[in-house]
């Protein structure tokens, strides 16, 4: 594929106008994917099938969804999923295996409601990993293993992390070496939000250059690409991708949307303005010329929903305002001026 196909796409219209599909005009820099859920599984069926290679379950396989109760697992949703992305032929990343949120209570308290021991609450960990690893090993051949545990501001690590407060760092190093004995050709990453962000993403390479040091098998970051049309500078992603690049491990784009907003504006549209539209429209195009430029680092792009007319940015951080951050419109249609 010659590196000019994505700028003949601009003002060529919609996917009815003969568009080739995302996973077509990216098959020859790096999988495409979009997260799901049980619902966007039906209503965003078509356009997940013909537009993405690769899926990644939004929620269904964390903690709190896989294992509410100590050794009672639900498979059911998560199950769903995967069978979905066999029957079309698609990829699939999981996410996420330890996390400081969407963890249940009981994993971090003894029989009798109070603090367990590290040893119990490091054994709760493998088990749990050691079950879904196993389970999903013919399928799942990437892991979001350890989600978020670099703080934003200030310290190092998320100190107030219930795994954290329970094991301190040991956590991490364990989770990772449980996940590669139970599966060694499984790809293993850490992801992270703000990692484009000088400060933090000098202390998440801090973090991922001691793992290493240690023999800890880590294969990848996950960059979560939450951002807006405003920020962060094209030059701190690429500063980003070439840093993590530099520590010997393959970078995915895990969580990409692109906000019309500032993180805390309290206006709220009440239809998408076309002038922000324009300009998200030139970031993305920025964005993914910026990562197909990186083919030899970047492993996978995956976008954090199938359309607008659902997205985890809706009420988020703001109650009641609406955003229109993703690849597609309400109505399903890939947004003009995109590529």
């Amino acid at each position: 594929m010659k590196n000019n196909i994505l700028p003949a796409f601009i003002n060529a219209g919609k996917e009815e106008n003969g568009l080739p599909p995302l996973r077509e005009v990216f098959k020859e820099y790096f999988p495409i994917g979009v997260c799901v859920n049980p619902q966007t599984l039906q209503t965003h069926r078509h356009l997940i099938i013909r537009q993405f290679s690769s899926i990644t379950a939004e929620d269904e396989m964390k903690f709190d969804r896989l294992q509410p109760e100590e050794g009672r697992f639900d498979f059911t949703e998560a199950d769903a999923i995967v069978a979905f992305a066999r029957e079309n032929g698609l990829l699939i990343r999981g996410h996420t295996l330890v996390w400081h949120n969407q963890t249940p209570e009981w994993v971090f308290l003894d029989k009798e409601g109070r603090p367990a021991p590290k040893d119990l609450v490091l054994q709760r960990m493998e088990d749990h990993i050691t079950t879904v690893v196993s389970r999903y090993k013919a399928d799942i051949k990437v892991w979001d293993v350890v989600n978020e545990a670099v703080s934003d501001r200030e310290g190092y690590l998320r100190v107030k992390s219930p795994w954290y407060q329970r094991t301190g760092e040991e956590f991490i190093r364990r989770a990772f070496t449980c996940a590669h004995r139970v599966d060694p050709e499984a790809r293993l990453f850490y992801n992270d939000y703000n990692a484009a962000v000088p400060e933090k993403r000098d202390r998440i390479v801090r973090f991922l250059r001691d793992l290493l040091d240690r023999g800890v098998p880590v294969h990848g970051m996950g960059i979560q690409g939450h951002w807006t049309i405003y920020d962060p500078s094209l030059a701190e992603i690429e500063e980003a991708i070439e840093a993590y690049a530099a520590l010997g491990l393959e970078v995915q784009i895990t969580e990409l949307d692109v906000s019309l907003y500032h993180w805390s504006d309290t206006g709220n549209f009440k239809a998408p303005p076309p002038e922000l539209l324009a300009r998200q429209a030139e970031r993305y195009r920025q964005i993914f010329d910026l990562f197909r430029r990186y083919r030899q680092v970047i492993t996978g792009v995956t976008v954090w929903g199938p359309a607008d007319d659902r997205t985890w940015k809706d009420n988020f951080p703001v109650q009641g305002r609406k955003d229109w951050p993703l690849l597609f419109d309400e109505n399903h249609r890939l947004k003009t001026v995109l590529f």
